[in-house]
């Protein structure tokens, strides 16, 4: 398994495998070819049917600023969902090509190469062998996971939660219509000013946290610099939580990025295992990941052990399975940013059940991350991020 790293990078929005994916594949393919004078990029797939409405062309081109970029809608025999491919000419002859697959979170795979980054850092396969270690060697999971990734990790942490911190800062902020032509307004600067008297903690705490992940998602949306946690579609759930424990309820920062430590293990886990596209598994592989990733930190910073976080990470999973991904429009708007509020309160209950009924539990982690997956696969295509079904074709009926 890969380092923790490959979850979280810093991008634009408004999704880490149609922009921050292809991006990174259209500089890839550049650098290969520096003496091409003309390119021309096929986007097929969930890549053709949302890529407009992502701003596919506008990353690509940000990377190649002559680019012919074409929608292939017709082909369905893919080797993944979100594949391009780049041909790159030379005095109008072909002198390179190559299928690159936007995997999910930023993370590319090129056709018949080796993958990216082919250092293992984890021997583990799964969570199942990784909580055997800890048991065994009579540590706990953090101290696993910095003994496998190194002293780095820290440090590497620390400029993810920066990015993070600064996402939800500008998000509230910010007022004015989302672009895209939907007219969706920024409503998280409402949402964190709006004060009851008479409100119990409780609901303050759901609002601020609401307000913290309307911020990040609001931005992703308008195309501005956020980090894939593990998706920029699933982008607003971590930083929110986290950002309410530091600076509402006061946890030290090292501590939250021992969270984040946690967390981008158990989206790595996720990402081994399964996927965290919602090209190819749906809603569930971008909020569900998103928000196992935060019941596991939540409970990481509340110094819980092995088995209640693996509990929560569980349960915010399992409630999870079956989500569709169908954006109204093609644009990570609706229902994408409300899904990120409600899932940053859904992972504090996941940590709430996990703390007391953990010994009663019979589903383990990496049974629910191999039922997302079945689940995805079994998943019409229509409700795998191409717009063809569910609130994106209601809405547009009506």
């Amino acid at each position: 398994m890969k380092s923790i790293k490959s979850i979280y990078k810093i991008g634009h929005g408004p999704s880490s495998s149609h922009t921050v994916g292809p991006y990174r594949a259209a500089l890839l393919f550049k650098d290969r070819y520096p003496d091409a004078d003309s390119f021309c990029v096929t986007l097929y797939g969930s890549l053709a049917f949302t890529g407009e409405g992502h701003g596919t062309g506008k990353a690509i081109r940000s990377a190649l600023p002559e680019a012919e970029i074409l929608f292939n809608r017709e082909e369905r025999d893919l080797p993944h969902p979100n594949t391009m491919l780049f041909e790159a000419y030379r005095d109008g002859q072909l002198i390179g090509n190559a299928r690159i697959f936007s995997i999910g979170g930023g993370s590319l795979r090129i056709e018949n190469e080796p993958p990216e980054d082919g250092t293992e850092v984890y021997p583990q396969k799964n969570f199942t062998e990784m909580l055997d270690t800890c048991r065994d060697e009579g540590i706990t999971l953090l101290e696993f996971i910095y003994r496998m990734e190194g002293s780095s990790l820290h440090g590497y942490l620390r400029k993810i939660w920066n990015a993070m911190k600064a996402s939800v800062k500008r998000g509230l902020r910010a007022e004015g219509t989302l672009p895209g032509g939907l007219n969706v307004a920024r409503k998280s600067r409402l949402l964190y000013e709006k004060r009851c008297y008479n409100e119990s903690a409780d609901v303050t705490m759901n609002r601020v946290i609401a307000a913290y992940a309307y911020a990040v998602s609001e931005e992703n949306a308008d195309e501005n610099i956020v980090v894939t946690a593990p998706t920029c579609g699933s982008c607003g759930v971590l930083p929110a939580v986290m950002y309410y424990m530091q600076f509402d309820r006061g946890f030290p920062e090292e501590e939250i990025l021992d969270a984040l430590a946690v967390a981008g293990l158990v989206g790595n886990v996720i990402q081994t295992n399964a996927s965290i596209s919602g090209a190819e598994c749906g809603c569930q592989a971008e909020i569900g990941s998103a928000c196992s990733m935060t019941a596991a930190a939540i409970a990481a910073l509340y110094k819980l052990n092995i088995d209640q976080i693996e509990y929560a990470a569980e349960i915010a999973m399992e409630h999870n399975l079956g989500l569709t991904c169908d954006p109204v429009g093609g644009l990570v708007q609706i229902p994408c940013i409300e899904r990120n509020a409600v899932a940053a309160m859904r992972a504090i209950s996941a940590v709430n059940l996990s703390r007391f009924l953990y010994t009663t539990r019979k589903i383990s982690f990496d049974d629910v991350v191999a039922t997302m997956y079945r689940t995805g696969l079994d998943m019409d295509e229509k409700y795998r991020e191409t717009s063809h079904g569910g609130l994106a074709t209601i809405y547009k009926a009506r």
